[in-house]
């Protein structure tokens, strides 16, 4: 697949025209502020986890519950977002996890939270995301013109890290510091709300013909088809398998045991690892400036698989930091090359996969890639126990990388690279506001 020419409205310009898109603007605005929420629940999450119990197993629990429970409703999501107006999927999805972080937070506050607590609402938050995941990836071609999904994307892996990986985790540890982690859970739940204010400002409304009452075979058919079509792609079903046991290997040790080496072998606060995850954030932001210049490069797919290999080794640093500075070139060389990767692949999935099959394909890759999430943060207690945190970050990320690697030899991986099926045309209503972008103040971009 050749990259697209330059023109008009490739590289900055593309990214600059992009807030002419009056409803794409609308929904940025919320879900940068959201995203800010989930930075800040992310370090806060950790730390009150550790507060009731300094042990990796109070932690890890937490993330078989939360993973678990958006596994159970994934592919739900996905046929809900494909039948129904994908942006009040999104609206409900924020609401039941703004209230999830609210109650968590209040109960925080009052000093009446317990362990089994974050259980509960860890699996509410997750639900939640289950269906605003799939709604998110498959509105935004709803939104935006074909030739313009690269610079979304980069847009996308720009703001994402901005807010959730930079400022979100540095604001957060300040919080914490200053007042505590209940009072971080209760900011982020105020984000939530900007974010549903925001949707509920976009006029797209998406014709679907649909009605609650679906019934059980309808939804089992739309789900086959989904699934059938991801069959028949080796390009999607072999991304899929590579990212479940790269995720395997590598996430329930990460999100677990690095805020325990944080904490515990560098004697660090909740600033530190803020500043750590901020840092990962600027190497994000990093690769998605650089990609939104670059383009959609004509080796797709080998492209994902080499960066994705890199970063995934990257984890191992984590387990040879000492202190909070290697730490930080750590989660910097992780990020860029994972933003890098993710950018190529969100737009490959875009464009090649049909807009009316694209919630189910996104609730599938989110499903399988996901998959043994809850298995990953299962084992990670035990393994730290047997060989240590430092060793178990190390072995994860030299085995991820090396399974990553493995799957771009797969027959028929690479075949996207020669060819390009041409997606169902998609309609723009109202779109572009009629005024010159010369008029415009332009300043982005799930659960």
């Amino acid at each position: 697949m050749e990259a697209p020419a330059a023109g008009p409205r490739s590289g900055a310009k593309g990214v600059l025209f992009l807030f002419r898109l009056r409803d794409f603007r609308r929904l940025w605005v919320g879900m940068s502020v959201s995203l800010l929420g989930d930075g800040i629940f992310l370090v806060a999450l950790a730390w009150q986890a550790y507060d009731l119990s300094n042990a990796p197993s109070a932690l890890a629990v937490i993330g078989v519950a939360m993973t678990g429970a958006q596994l159970a409703f994934l592919l739900a999501g996905g046929i809900v977002s494909d039948r129904f107006d994908r942006r009040a999927v999104m609206i409900g999805a924020d609401a039941v996890r703004g209230i999830a972080v609210a109650t968590l937070g209040l109960l925080s506050l009052t000093g009446e939270l317990h362990l089994w607590h974050m259980l509960f609402i860890g699996a509410a938050y997750g639900g939640g995301t289950a269906f605003f995941g799939p709604a998110f990836d498959a509105i935004i071609p709803d939104l935006v013109p074909r030739d313009l999904l690269p610079q979304a994307n980069s847009l996308d892996q720009f703001v994402r890290p901005a807010a959730w990986g930079l400022a979100g985790p540095a604001v957060g540890g300040w919080i914490i510091f200053a007042w505590s982690a209940g009072g971080a859970f209760v900011v982020d739940a105020l984000t939530f709300a900007v974010s549903i204010a925001a949707l509920l400002r976009i006029r797209y409304r998406r014709e679907t013909g649909a009605k609650l009452g679906m019934g059980l075979a309808e939804a089992l058919g739309d789900a086959r088809e989904g699934f059938q079509y991801v069959r028949s792609k080796v390009w999607l079903w072999g991304t899929f398998l590579a990212a479940t046991i790269a995720y395997l290997m590598f996430w329930g040790p990460v999100e677990v045991l690095l805020p325990y080496i944080v904490r515990n072998d560098m004697h660090g606060h909740a600033r530190d690892l803020g500043f750590i995850l901020a840092v990962g954030g600027m190497g994000a932001i990093t690769g998605a400036l650089v990609m939104a210049g670059r383009g959609q490069p004509r080796r797709h797919i080998t492209f994902i698989f080499v960066v994705w290999t890199l970063s995934t080794i990257a984890v191992a640093a984590y387990g040879l930091a000492h202190y909070a500075w290697q730490a930080m070139i750590a989660a910097f060389a992780f990020n860029v090359l994972e933003a890098a990767g993710t950018i190529v692949w969100a737009t490959t999935k875009q464009r090649l996969v049909p807009n009316r099959l694209l919630g189910r394909v996104s609730s599938f890759d989110w499903f399988i890639s996901i998959g043994l999430l809850p298995l990953s943060f299962a084992l990670v207690g035990p393994a730290a126990a047997a060989f240590g945190a430092r060793t178990t970050l190390v072995v994860a990320g030299i085995l991820g990388g090396i399974a990553t690697l493995g799957f771009l030899f797969l027959p028929g991986m690479r075949e996207t690279e020669q060819w390009q099926p041409q997606p169902e045309p998609v309609q723009y209503p109202e779109a572009v506001e009629p005024r010159p972008l010369a008029a415009q103040t332009t300043s982005r971009s799930a659960g």
